[in-house]
């Protein structure tokens, strides 16, 4: 069984430069002037028993200004790195690379697949390189997790690809364990969380998944930061773009909806220590709003089609199930209504506008103007065919000989 790990590190503007108006929103993107957490990451793979396997980097950037200067970053990090561990990177110059490649072969069709810009847009390149380098089975991580578990791999690719319970399993998943060593979150809860008290619904799933036996069961959530997809999966079933945030558990959906399921392994866990988030509640309130407005729309969508079957919402529950319900916009009008007088409290006439602007934008603007299920069907039909025309093994050879992966 040949291994990929992938880990995607995202990097923005100096720190004195900061956010500029059009730049690709991330989590917490390291500024260049900054070391961040990856190092870190790629150090802590030492501890891993199981060294058969690929670890691969892909350097991503807020702005098409500064990728130059990130791919150097990254690169001088790697080597710094790199004197008892295999390492392969690819950003931006690969991709151009890449794109080059198929352009030449009259394959333009599928370069709009190829992007690193966006959440989704990154996981499906990790899934590309991946499959570039003739993996069986891709580990997705982040760059703000650490290995302290010394068998990680060997858990991760413990069940991947074999029958359990009569059924052949493609896709597990994994899960955090913060700094203070538990698995559930803990956050200060405030009265504008009353409706919208997403980490209550997303503790209650991890109890209930993470928390009881037995070790492994299909599970309504899976982490971007520890999931282990099968070639028999990934070279099928995309993320979708049209997806904000949230593309871990719309991987999911889609995976379902294809007839594969995610696994949670209780014995599979990474520890998760991300810098602290720095966008307003009013911001992170809206991502959330796009992200399940969206997702909605899709399980709405589906309509019968031979190749896939109907996901209900009920497989999704309790967590992100709740918000995926018809009382979804009674939930977005109450919250923001309450965090917009917080706002108001405190003589933050921004965070209130932005708190109306919410539900304004949950009603006209999130919803999808497009079929959701009917994009995705088309989206699959053609990653079917890239992953199909990069897994010939004279033309992922050549490529990879190219990209000096």
């Amino acid at each position: 069984m040949k291994i990929s790990l992938v880990l995607p590190t995202y990097w923005g503007r100096e720190k004195k430069e900061g956010y500029k108006e059009g730049d690709d929103v991330y989590d917490h993107p390291t500024p260049l002037d900054e070391e961040g957490t990856l190092k870190r990451a790629i150090e802590s793979t030492n501890i891993l028993k199981q060294k058969d396997f690929q670890l691969v980097i892909l350097g991503v950037s807020t702005s098409q200004e500064i990728e130059d200067k990130v791919e150097e970053k990254i690169k001088s990090i790697i080597k710094e790195c790199k004197k008892n561990l295999k390492v392969k990177f690819f950003s931006y110059s690969h991709l151009e690379t890449l794109c080059g490649f198929l352009k030449s072969k009259g394959k333009d069709s599928f370069i709009d697949l190829l992007k690193l810009r966006g959440y989704s847009n990154v996981r499906n390149m990790c899934l590309v390189v991946s499959h570039l380098l003739e993996s069986d089975v891709t580990i997705l991580v982040d760059d703000d997790e650490i290995f302290e578990d010394p068998f990680f791999i060997d858990k991760a690719t413990e069940f991947v690809g074999k029958e359990f319970e009569g059924k052949k399993i493609y896709g597990v998943a994994g899960y955090y364990i913060n700094p203070d060593g538990d698995y559930l979150i803990k956050k200060e809860s405030f009265p504008w969380m009353t409706f919208w008290n997403k980490t209550r619904w997303m503790n209650q799933a991890f109890k209930e998944f993470i928390g009881c036996e037995p070790r492994l069961k299909p599970a309504p959530f899976v982490f971007g930061g520890n999931m282990v997809v099968h070639k028999e999966l990934f070279t099928k079933v995309p993320f979708d773009p049209n997806v904000p945030r949230g593309e871990d558990i719309d991987y999911l959906l889609n995976a379902k909806m294809f007839g594969y399921d995610f696994y949670l392994d209780r014995k599979l866990w990474i520890k998760h220590d991300p810098p602290p988030k720095t966008h307003p509640k009013w911001r992170q309130l809206r991502e959330d709003i796009y992200r399940f407005v969206f997702t909605r729309s899709k399980i709405k969508s589906q309509t019968p089609d031979p190749n896939t079957r109907i996901v209900k919402t009920e497989e999704l529950d309790p967590y992100p199930g709740r918000f995926l319900k018809d009382d979804l916009e009674e939930l977005i009008f109450k919250s923001n209504t309450m965090l917009a007088t917080d706002y108001l409290a405190q003589s933050d006439l921004e965070g209130y506008r932005e708190c109306m602007r919410n539900i304004y934008l949950a009603e006209y603007d999130a919803p999808p103007k497009f079929d959701p299920f009917l994009s995705f069907l088309n989206l699959q039909k053609k990653w079917g065919e890239l992953m199909g025309y990069l897994g010939r093994s004279e033309v992922s050879s050549y490529i990879v000989e190219r990209l000096s992966l």
